[in-house]
């Protein structure tokens, strides 16, 4: 595994503690040293501060994204809010962990991500000429950029990371809105609706279909003659 952390003292405590627990571990104390690593070595999984000299965690993790590395990434850091979080996520980080923590949890969450391994997480989540930039919340079909509302958004962003998968409304719901959400279900289909109108009908596609008693799927739909 591949640590990225500018604090001796914490580096090393870490580091020491994951050799006892069988992990080989590699450390940068920068992220200009530590992107370079992440980059030139087959890692199961790296652990990587944002707070760092030279460049900070998101770009390590944006860097590595860039050139199709997907090593599951777990930021462990003092910055604790949550639009920290949401930005480590949208650049590709895989899990987030705020100091102090403790180190049986650290162990727990990176043997998790271990066993998950890495899966391809594009910064900007393609289906077809359908493209979203999580980062920058923006959505292109094709050249044409597409405006949404945050919801719809949320909703595209949810269907495409499931493309050609039939997700339910319960599963929508969980995912989009709350789990707690005590309105009508029929407010998915409302706004599928709206995000045909936007991104399929001016386009001639059929991206989004309706998978009747069952659900909705997202596949990538040639123009309609």
């Amino acid at each position: 595994m591949l640590m990225v952390e500018d604090d001796p003292s914490l580096s090393k405590l870490v580091s020491d503690g994951l050799r006892s627990e069988g992990f080989i571990v590699d450390v940068a104390s920068n992220g200009r040293d530590g992107l370079w690593m992440a980059l030139e070595g087959a890692y199961d999984v790296a652990v990587i501060d944002i707070m760092l000299p030279a460049l900070n965690g998101y770009d390590i993790v944006k860097g590595m994204r860039a050139r199709q590395v997907w090593t599951p990434v777990l930021m462990l850091t003092a910055k604790d809010g949550p639009y920290d979080q949401v930005d480590a996520f949208d650049l590709g980080a895989d899990d987030y962990l705020t100091k102090p923590f403790d180190f049986v949890v650290l162990v727990a969450r990176l043997r998790a991500l271990i066993r998950r391994g890495a899966p391809e997480r594009p910064t900007v989540l393609s289906v077809g000429d359908l493209s979203l930039d999580p980062a920058s919340h923006r959505v292109w079909r094709g050249e044409a950029e597409v405006e949404l509302t945050a919801k719809e958004f949320m909703l595209l962003e949810y269907l495409m990371r499931r493309r050609g998968q039939v997700v339910s409304k319960t599963q929508i719901l969980d995912g989009v809105w709350d789990p707690a959400f005590a309105g009508d279900t029929n407010i998915i289909q409302v706004y599928v609706s709206y995000l045909r109108r936007k991104v399929d009908e001016p386009f001639g596609r059929h991206s989004i279909e309706t998978v009747r008693g069952v659900g909705y799927r997202l596949v990538d739909s040639p123009p309609v003659p």
